[in-house]
């Protein structure tokens, strides 16, 4: 891989998941696979301070506070876009209208209830889980955290992959859509299932086994979404990270 489209695939990668106001470059489809492939380690980059935010926060008051704030600055580092995706994804789906019917409505500026029931219901979960890690060892903690962003990126990357169509010829969809190959997500997620390896202490299994069921689980959701919508989206990729990310957390803690 030349290092310009390296380069310019990592810049793209961090503009599109984070605030980070780097510089724009190249952007076309060669690029846009790169970005793609590297959004898992944008995500477990995402994820260092979010977890330190949440030691730090717990330490100091409640673990519920502590949750809530780290939801708080992960929607904030992300300028709120995946919430965003999800709350118009939901929408779509919730109106039981398919094709340009459901796209349409996905652009409407103004969320209905589906999307905020799905916003507060994500937020809700993510900050009682959160909020139940703190009282792990601290190497757990930033393996939980890091592992579920990183996750929620790497859903980012299944949904890329090559056979899944775009629904518009226009937007971020259509730029990313099929761009990333099979070899590369079976890395990808063996590496973000290895992060979480020390999530649980005492068992290393339960870590991957939360990654790779929440994936499969979104993968699930993508194929009904793709279905009624004809592709993928920009809303659509923001849901897989929220979706993703959310569940990951519960398959740490639930049995935790």
């Amino acid at each position: 891989m030349p290092d310009g489209r390296l380069i310019a695939g990592l810049r793209l990668a961090f503009t599109t998941f984070t605030i980070l106001p780097l510089r724009a470059g190249r952007v076309d489809r060669p690029v846009a696979a790169v970005a793609m492939a590297l959004a898992p380690m944008v995500g477990a980059a995402l994820g260092i301070p979010l977890a330190a935010l949440l030691i730090g926060t717990a330490a100091a008051g409640p673990a519920l506070v502590a949750g809530a704030l780290t939801v708080a600055a992960g929607a904030l580092l992300t300028r709120g876009l995946h919430l965003d995706g999800l709350a118009d994804t939901v929408d779509a789906l919730g109106s039981y209208r398919s094709g340009p019917g459901a796209l349409e409505i996905m652009k409407k500026p103004d969320v209905g209830p589906f999307g905020v029931a799905a916003i507060v219901l994500v937020l809700l979960i993510q900050a009682g889980a959160l909020a139940a890690l703190p009282d792990r060892p601290w190497p757990a903690v930033v393996a939980g955290v890091v592992a579920a962003t990183a996750a929620g990126r790497l859903a980012v990357s299944w949904a890329c992959r090559r056979g899944i169509p775009a629904a518009r010829p226009e937007g971020l969809g259509a730029l990313v859509a099929g761009t990333v190959n099979r070899p590369t997500l079976v890395v990808a997620t063996a590496a973000v299932a290895a992060m979480a390896v020390p999530a649980v202490p005492g068992r290393p299994w339960q870590g991957p086994l939360a990654v790779v069921a929440a994936i499969a689980v979104e993968l699930l959701v993508l194929r009904h979404v793709v279905r009624r919508l004809g592709g993928i989206t920009g809303d659509v990729l923001g849901a897989s990270v929220e979706i993703t990310a959310t569940l990951v957390y519960l398959g740490l803690v639930l049995t935790g």
